[in-house]
């Protein structure tokens, strides 16, 4: 039998990683990594597959499982059933990644995490048990969306290795299942990463092939679209930016209002509005300010900064640019203000922050410092964040 603590110590040694680091990549606390490693505790499930896909390993460790009710009690039920996996499992798994999916808009990105990790790490269980052909795919399915999901969340947190893992893993599930809407998401996923990063033309290739692959009318269509509107926006491609907005917005109103339209992967008018005021905004078009208005107008619960989902920090930068754009400077200083108090710009999302920042500082206005000083607050919560355990 392998000795995991030995082996996982070996490729941390080999690859020039340390335990601390591994455990802050991996938003694990590093005292109960220290304690797997040292064979004091039994890993997890989510533990080893974590750090399969960090190091490159492929370890299986019996003495992996622990306690998990919610899983123990799904696999109750399972085991009851005449099949191995069973409708009613997959039904339960399709279900909570659902749920998962919907809370992405507001939920701390480490928790997601670690829940995506958990339920992924059950769909590996179940891919050696003996099920359908149609159970196998459904299966496949479903782990090809927690994979996607994951690698979103590692994109928010500035994540690339990890992310790049888990949108290979997700493709090729999304292949074996052969499930082209997926395949599409995760080339709009590596679009935006790319975006994010600043290779603004490679965004509007990769945006383009998901294009081609996604079918026609599907929510991986519009936002491969949004996409690559958004990349020629930062390209200062007008026309081309244009074309895209009134696409989206065709497309979006064609498919109507979703049941569920907080879910990440099923597109709804808010998001093409949201959509539609960032584009603007980043082409320099003041006309943006009525689309984020209308965001902050839908999505704010309350005037409490803390509550709102992070499309409402996002309108609010959005705005806060467009504000910029017609010189009325404390409405802008107060709406980047709001945003970057809430909390809720994802790391990914800081350089559009600092662009606000910048801005308002290039102008000599009165707020700049407490605006420089909020945004670097909120780059030392992320710094400081403790990880997960």
């Amino acid at each position: 039998m392998i000795d995991f603590a030995d082996v996982v110590r070996r490729a941390l040694r080999e690859q020039g990683k340390s335990l601390r680091g591994a455990a802050g990549e991996l938003h694990y606390d590093v005292a109960y990594l220290s304690r797997v490693l040292n064979g004091k505790q039994a890993p997890s499930p989510e533990l080893v597959q974590a750090l399969n896909e960090f190091l490159g390993l492929s370890l299986e460790v019996e003495s992996a499982a622990r306690h998990d009710d919610e899983m123990d009690a799904w696999e109750l039920a399972r085991r009851v059933q005449a099949s191995d996996v069973g409708p009613a499992t997959l039904s339960r798994l399709e279900k909570s990644f659902d749920e998962l999916a919907m809370t992405y808009p507001k939920a701390n990105p480490e928790d997601l995490l670690r829940k995506v990790r958990k339920h992924s790490a059950y769909v590996v269980r179940l891919l050696d048990a003996k099920k359908t052909l149609s159970e196998h795919r459904r299966l496949l399915v479903v782990g090809g969306w927690l994979s996607l999901l994951g690698a979103t969340v590692h994109i928010d947190l500035m994540e690339d290795d990890a992310a790049a893992a888990r949108l290979r893993t997700a493709s090729t599930l999304a292949r074996e299942a052969s499930h082209p809407e997926i395949e599409a998401w995760c080339q709009e996923t590596e679009a935006w990463r790319v975006l994010t990063e600043g290779d603004y033309m490679r965004a509007v290739e990769i945006s383009r092939t998901s294009q081609d692959m996604a079918p026609a009318g599907t929510s991986a269509m519009i936002q491969a679209t949004a996409q690559e509107g958004r990349a020629h926006a930062r390209l200062g491609n007008a026309s081309e930016t244009y074309r895209a907005i009134d696409r989206v917005q065709k497309m979006s109103a064609s498919v109507g209002t979703p049941d569920t339209p907080e879910h990440h992967y099923r597109y709804d008018p808010t998001k093409a509005l949201s959509y539609t005021a960032t584009t603007l905004a980043w082409l320099g078009d003041s006309a943006a300010e009525p689309y984020a208005r209308e965001v902050i107008r839908r999505l704010s619960p309350s005037d409490d900064v803390s509550k709102w989902p992070r499309r409402v920090a996002s309108a609010n930068l959005d705005l806060a640019l467009a504000l910029l754009k017609e010189d009325r400077l404390d409405e802008a200083c107060d709406a980047a203000q709001k945003a970057l108090l809430s909390g809720q710009v994802a790391p990914s999302n800081h350089w559009r922050a600092l662009e606000v920042v910048r801005a308002v500082e290039a102008r000599e206005l009165p707020g700049s410092a407490d605006l420089r000083e909020a945004y670097q607050t909120l780059k030392a919560i992320e710094q400081s964040r403790p990880a997960g355990s």
